[in-house]
């Protein structure tokens, strides 16, 4: 067989998966909306981090904050007014939280957004408008309970030396240009 045939081939029997995997998934039925008497219950779920190099993103160096702590708040799209908030939630060991929630909030953008650190060294939160956004309805197309929100995290005081080191190495050519040979 040539080279050319069993490409085709190939090309043939995944496209044939493919096929057959939508069409399966498509078929399934969508889990039944919940009626005017049932609450929504979504759980959402995320983690925070120290940003041991100060750049507002997570690194192979950034740290989980165990004990930090977060908090959910939904805001009405027109007039700004809280349509839920909740308590304050401490993340676990590994920096990890959830937060349950009920209720359905179509009408609001709702965020998780960070409240304090019990890291001394570590404490320095990320800009305001860093928030965590988290969609909390099913009418939109957003199926199941759990959310997933963005990672959040406070910044250490100084970056560390490796830093350097560690962002280059992802290709953070801003700092390259920055520091010229001494990023290298």
């Amino acid at each position: 067989m040539t080279k050319a045939s069993v490409i085709s081939l190939v090309s043939l029997f995944i496209c044939i998966f493919s096929s057959l995997s939508f069409a399966y998934a498509s078929a399934s039925a969508p889990a039944p909306a919940p009626s005017s008497n049932q609450q929504m219950r979504f759980e959402v779920v995320g983690h925070v981090y120290c940003d041991t190099c100060r750049v507002e993103f997570e690194t192979s160096i950034s740290e989980p904050i165990p004990g930090a702590t977060v908090r959910l708040e939904c805001r009405n799209r027109t007039d700004e007014k809280i349509t839920y908030q909740s308590p304050e939630i401490t993340a676990g060991d590994k920096g990890n939280y959830k937060i349950q929630v009920t209720g359905d909030y179509e009408e609001s953008d709702c965020d998780v957004m960070l409240v304090k650190s019990p890291r001394a060294d570590c404490n320095d939160p990320t800009e305001e408008w860093r928030k965590a956004r988290v969609v909390l309805t099913t009418l939109d197309g957003v199926s199941g309970e759990i959310r997933f929100a963005n990672n959040l995290g406070f910044k250490k005081k100084e970056a560390l030396p490796e830093c350097i080191k560690v962002l280059t190495e992802m290709g953070y050519f801003e700092l390259e240009k920055e520091l010229g040979s001494e990023a290298v």
